[in-house]
């Protein structure tokens, strides 16, 4: 029995790119100009920019 995919399964594959500052933590998508988020700690933001990635996702639709 095959099963229907999910939203999560076809969701698209996206770049994140995060470096260190003197603030904490900036992570950034390319594929998605201007998609941006930023964080005390590596998982703080990756949390936060998946969130803006998921709210920049619903604009476009």
């Amino acid at each position: 029995m095959m099963q229907a995919n999910t939203m999560k399964d076809m969701a698209p594959k996206l770049s994140v790119v995060i470096e260190q500052d003197e603030h904490g933590y900036y992570a950034w998508c390319p594929e998605l100009k201007g998609c941006q988020s930023q964080g005390q700690t590596i998982e703080e933001t990756l949390a936060n920019i998946k969130e803006a990635l998921e709210l920049y996702l619903e604009t476009m639709n």
